[in-house]
């Protein structure tokens, strides 16, 4: 059974009682929340991914609740628990999804130390998985949500585990994460699917989820062997480039980019530099998504 199987009604009960047993492929998560916005945000992002047993092994148990006393009539705050224990700062209740969201990214990140874990998006075609190691504001999600509207199979746009038993990459295809000027960017350029509401005044700026496409929920446990390593930048009123970047360089950003490099030492380095060795590697300047998407296209044609 399916997330979008159940009615708003059956989620929000779901939610307020034993939790939703939501399978994000490689983990399942437990989420409880007392919270409209988480109810109906979840439903509509996560339509598509099924729901495990209550008896299955969980990996993360995860709580969304509002603050208790007086506040929560007048202005409210809501607080994110990791298996049962209060973390981070209380946020407004209208960043209440935001929250989950980023928690649920925390708990992957702090947690699943069996990947080495990069922050990146990661997408595939014709079984070439091309990795975008990047900091915040480079425009890597906003290239993600383009090229996933346009064929390409979504794994993430934040979290990339790489199995360094298999060399392989793996993601949870969960909702993308738009900010700013790139969430009218991505409506216009993708006007059929879905999104939550429009947060503004985080932490991160102005931001909305994008609903995941079907086909890459369904194919969420298929890994993929990373063939390309690229630097993306959105740079405003520029031709489109591609540059070579230098291997070395790009072993320095994927450990930069790493949220876990340090917990795993010299295996951490060794599985860096054999997949860059055995992959190709570029930085992309782009100011218009149909010229970045063919581009990329046509780069994982010649590979």
């Amino acid at each position: 059974m399916k997330l979008g199987d159940l009615d708003q009604g059956e989620v929000g009960a779901m939610l307020m009682a034993d939790g939703v047993y939501l399978r994000m492929s490689p983990f399942v998560a437990r989420i409880q929340s007392d919270i409209p916005v988480i109810r109906d945000s979840l439903r509509e992002m996560y339509s598509d991914f099924p729901l495990a047993d209550a008896q299955s092994f969980t990996d993360f148990q995860v709580r969304v609740s509002y603050e208790p006393g007086i506040r929560k009539w007048i202005s409210p705050l809501v607080r994110f628990y990791f298996d049962g224990r209060p973390s981070f700062t209380p946020l407004p209740a209208h960043q209440a999804f935001a929250m989950l969201e980023w928690g649920l990214n925390w708990c992957v990140a702090a947690h699943a130390h069996q990947y080495l874990i990069v922050h990146a998006a990661v997408v595939e075609r014709n079984g070439r998985a091309f990795v975008f190691p990047a900091p915040p504001g480079s425009g890597k999600s906003t290239l993600c949500a383009a090229l996933v509207n346009r064929g390409w199979r979504l794994l993430s746009d934040e979290l990339g585990l790489i199995d360094m038993e298999t060399s392989t990459v793996l993601g949870m295809a969960r909702a993308v994460n738009l900010k700013n000027n790139s969430i009218e960017i991505i409506k216009r350029y993708a006007p059929d699917v879905r999104f939550t509401s429009v947060v503004p005044d985080t932490t991160k700026g102005t931001i909305a989820l994008m609903q995941p496409p079907t086909e890459s929920v369904l194919r969420a446990g298929e890994p993929g062997r990373p063939c390309c390593f690229i630097l993306p930048k959105y740079s405003p009123e520029t031709d489109i480039r591609l540059d070579p970047y230098s291997k070395a360089r790009t072993c320095m950003l994927l450990a930069e980019q790493s949220f876990n490099y340090h917990v795993h030492g010299l295996r951490g380095f060794e599985t860096f530099s054999s997949l860059v060795a055995a992959a190709k590697c570029f930085s992309l300047t782009y100011s218009r998504l149909d010229d970045a998407v063919s581009l990329l296209n046509d780069l994982s044609e010649n590979l």
